[in-house]
């Protein structure tokens, strides 16, 4: 699901840009910032790079059933479903500085318009994902920004980070057939 997730921002991010510069090919990237040799890899080269750098399980909890309806009208007992947020890295990797300031801002656009996305609102969601809200990260500023790029092992540069609120995951996984109710007593009668 993360990954259907990042694909869908990434695919949705990249149209955003090409029509918005009449752009024929692709301007988004998901990738990591440096390889494991510590050079930039040669995909991110002048283009948008959408990163994960964090994910946090959602601790604010709505009640969870682990009852699920099977398809034949039983009840499965199931692990149940759990949330994440997914802590992205909007980078633009170009050449020209200004480049990069031009699509940074155009990224920073898409979130704004782009807040809250769901499959009520947005024909193309991929299936099983129901919404992905977008929350501009503040942090604790400067300091945050250089640990972060420090540990990956890359030098700075203009960026942004959003954290993608929401990323559901649901098992398959049964643990029991729970027998359903087959008769009642009212304690009047008794």
């Amino acid at each position: 699901m993360i990954n259907t997730a990042l694909t869908y921002t990434s695919n949705s991010l990249n149209q955003f840009l090409k029509n918005k510069y009449g752009l024929n090919d692709d301007v988004v990237v998901t990738n990591k910032m440096v390889d494991s040799s510590g050079a930039i890899p040669l995909e991110n080269q002048n283009k948008v790079v959408l990163s994960i750098v964090h994910l946090d399980q959602e601790t604010v909890k709505p009640f969870y059933v682990r009852n699920k309806q099977t398809t034949e009208g039983n009840y499965a007992n199931t692990a149940s479903s759990q949330r994440y947020n997914i802590f992205l890295l909007v980078a633009p990797n170009f050449d020209d500085y200004n480049e990069a300031l031009k699509f940074l801002t155009s990224s920073l656009q898409f979130f704004q318009i782009n807040g809250a996305i769901d499959s009520k609102s947005y024909a193309d969601v991929p299936e099983g994902i129901n919404r992905l809200e977008f929350e501009f990260e503040t942090g604790d500023g400067y300091m945050q920004m250089h640990n972060l790029w420090s540990a990956l092992g890359a030098k700075y540069q203009p960026s942004v980070i959003y954290k993608m609120r929401l990323i559901t995951i649901d098992t398959d996984q049964v643990s029991s057939f729970p027998s359903s109710v087959q008769q009642t007593s009212n304690s009047a009668e008794l």
